[in-house]
């Protein structure tokens, strides 16, 4: 099965499960003035375009990866966890898990629900059968990136916008765990995933600092207060689709 059909059965699924009954009712809450655009996603004759699957994603109340990737544990009725398929950080070209890999690519793990409390939640790549991004090995390069130490997740609240808007996905090279003043940093905060912007305090203690500083204030913790702060990684690329 391809992946375009694969997409078109989540459609349909999440179509079924939120109550709409019909691809017309769909299309019009979609705000879509003919019903073959949903029937062409649901048969899989269609790509689902990144603007496209963010107004789906609204209309049926869901994250936009349940789109492509299924529902948030990976185990739809129609898609293997292990078979998922990935995306391009150019956006959403598809390819199936089979599809091999160019010369200059390498796959990347996506965590989409990244549970931070035990450890930091970011498997090994080679034991990882989620969803992968494909980044080219020259830009990991240019960055001083080692595929190995790389991992992407899912920014989540309003904290980081509008740079990263709630949904956004980051690149994370966890060997960077030293902190340079006014660079991006994942971190597990008593186990939960935040990406802030890192300051060192005199004594050993930390700044963390948000984007929305209106709603989130800079938080100040000194040396005996980072026991439950352990930097994970350094930001070294993100993804906004608007």
């Amino acid at each position: 099965m391809s992946l375009n059909h694969r997409v078109g059965q989540h459609i349909k699924y999440l179509r079924i499960k939120s109550g709409i009954k019909s691809q017309a009712k769909l299309a019009e809450l979609c705000g879509w003035k003919s019903q073959s655009r949903v029937g062409n996603y649901e048969a899989g004759s269609r790509t689902v375009s990144p603007a496209d699957a963010e107004v789906l994603a609204k209309v049926l109340e869901v994250d936009p990866a349940e789109i492509i990737f299924g529902i948030p544990n990976g185990k739809s009725p129609t898609l293997k966890y292990q078979d998922e398929a990935a995306f391009s950080i150019s956006g959403f070209e598809f390819w199936d898990s089979g599809t091999p890999l160019n010369d200059d690519e390498v796959e990347i793990p996506f965590y989409m629900e990244v549970e931070l409390a035990a450890g930091h939640g970011m498997a090994e790549a080679q034991h990882y059968l989620g969803p992968k991004l494909r980044f080219a090995k020259s830009t990991l390069r240019k960055s001083n990136v080692d595929p190995t130490n790389a991992a992407c997740v899912r920014v989540s609240g309003n904290s980081m916008e509008p740079v990263l808007p709630n949904g956004s996905t980051v690149g994370v090279d966890t060997s960077q765990t030293n902190v340079t003043d006014g660079k991006m940093y994942a971190i597990n905060h008593d186990g939960m995933l935040r990406i802030k912007t890192l300051y060192k305090l005199p004594g050993g203690g930390l700044r963390l600092r948000s984007f929305n500083l209106d709603e989130w204030p800079d938080e100040r913790y000194e040396a005996d207060d980072l026991k439950q702060i352990t930097v994970i990684g350094k930001v070294f690329w993100y993804s906004v689709l608007l």
